[in-house]
């Protein structure tokens, strides 16, 4: 598997060159395109399309907000086990936009339907950018013809070029991939994803596209990516708040050689999971890694709890606390915040049993402070980039790992001028 969250760790703000990339693999049976709406002041291309021109079979996992994208309607009601393609455009949400914005997607998907005499049930939709605006459909009708146009099967520039036109406040293109191996057959992996800010579980201002030519049933493919959504998408948070119109979406045009996969407890299938996981497990780090003005990642492993559900309670009342991510941006070992926000959840933990550690650093044990306790130790460990928090609660065998980033004063700045 090619990783690209450690190769970025120490370049987060840098320009990136080609070679920083993962050699994305080609995928049989999808091409796909970029251009320029004019969505933005620049020329950067804002809008993508993907293209499947033999069909292919797709899983999704939404946003859990009440206020979510009409993209998100449309897409529940698509052809789960025929699709044709997905057009992303950034720069508007095109969410709480009422019947403009349900009759723009109607009109593209007609559009794109007549051009390719498809089914509109055939064609999704993603959207990603400023809520509450009119949808562009001029400007994203205009660039259909020249998407259409471009559709070519990807290679490694392709890939870099659809990463880096689904981002909004991104700094840098997301992508990650993998090869499974299948006695002499291989299947193949590849993703994208975009998120910056508005990183919340169950989803958020983020797009996850994963690909693979795996032959694979469609229900097997859901069930994988559904339960490995939780410890993946659903274990990050930039700063808690949850997206309109988030959603990760795997597609298989089923072009691999390998028998089908329609037993979830084969061979085959556990290391073709496996990988899934990996790739999205990936993605969702580069998603923290670049939250909005983030200097430092945070990961925080949970255990001891009494069951899963509460050690990732525990787990996310740490990752989204204010005061938890601000100490973490000052490099102040402030062990209290995170005693407090442990101690604000539902698990009835017991404070002389709480264990906490900073790094390789025990802090806390018997409910209190440990007398080895070395601040100025524990205060060059946090000067890192990489930090992590490590609670045991022992209470049971419940565990749970999340990853957050700290919170600083260039997340407000970010923010305060988003859509100017």
């Amino acid at each position: 598997m090619t990783t690209l969250f450690q190769n970025f760790f120490k370049k987060k703000q840098l320009n990136r060159v080609t070679k920083d990339f993962p050699e994305m693999p080609s995928i049989d049976g999808l091409e796909m395109s970029t251009a320029s709406a004019g969505l933005y002041n620049t020329n950067r291309d804002d809008v993508s399309l993907f293209y499947f021109p033999d069909g292919a079979i797709f899983s999704a996992v939404y946003t859990k907000s009440s206020t979510r994208s009409v993209c998100i309607d449309w897409n529940i009601k698509a052809n789960k086990k025929d699709i044709r393609a997905l057009l992303v455009n950034t720069r508007n949400a095109n969410a709480y936009t009422g019947k403009q914005g349900l009759n723009s997607i109607i009109e593209l998907a007609k559009f794109f339907s007549d051009k390719k005499k498809i089914s509109n049930k055939q064609i999704l939709f993603a959207s990603t950018g400023v809520i509450g605006q009119p949808f562009p459909l001029a400007k994203v009708k205009g660039a259909l013809p020249n998407l259409i146009e471009k559709l070519k099967r990807p290679i490694k520039i392709t890939w870099i070029k659809q990463a880096l036109s689904i981002m909004t406040t991104d700094t840098f293109g997301k992508m990650s991939c993998a090869v499974v191996q299948t006695n002499k057959d291989f299947i193949n992996i590849a993703g994208i994803a975009k998120g910056s800010g508005m990183i919340a579980p169950n989803m958020a201002t983020m797009f996850g596209f994963i690909f693979t030519d795996a032959n694979i049933s469609q229900e097997v493919l859901n069930k994988m990516l559904k339960r490995n959504t939780e410890n993946t998408f659903n274990a990050i948070t930039v700063d808690g708040d949850t997206s309109t119109n988030d959603m990760v979406l795997v597609f298989s045009t089923r072009k691999a050689k390998n028998r089908i996969i329609n037993d979830i407890n084969s061979k085959v299938a556990k290391d073709f999971e496996k990988a899934l996981y990996e790739v999205m497990l990936d993605l969702s780090k580069q998603v923290v890694l670049d939250g909005e003005g983030a200097k430092k990642f945070l990961t925080i492993k949970v255990s001891g709890a009494s069951n899963d559900k509460f050690a990732k309670e525990v787990a996310m009342s740490i990752a989204n606390s204010p005061l938890v991510k601000t100490a973490l941006a000052g490099s102040d070992p402030n062990w209290g915040r995170i005693l407090m926000a442990i101690g604000k959840t539902n698990e009835r933990v017991k404070q002389d049993k709480i264990e906490i550690k900073i790094g390789d650093f025990l802090i806390t044990k018997y409910g209190m402070q440990v007398p080895s306790y070395d601040e100025l130790k524990v205060k060059n460990y946090m000067l890192g980039e990489d930090i992590i928090f490590d609670v045991n609660l022992n209470l049971g065998k419940g565990k749970f790992t999340a990853y957050t980033c700290d919170f600083n004063a260039e997340y407000i700045s970010i923010n305060a001028d988003y859509r100017s």
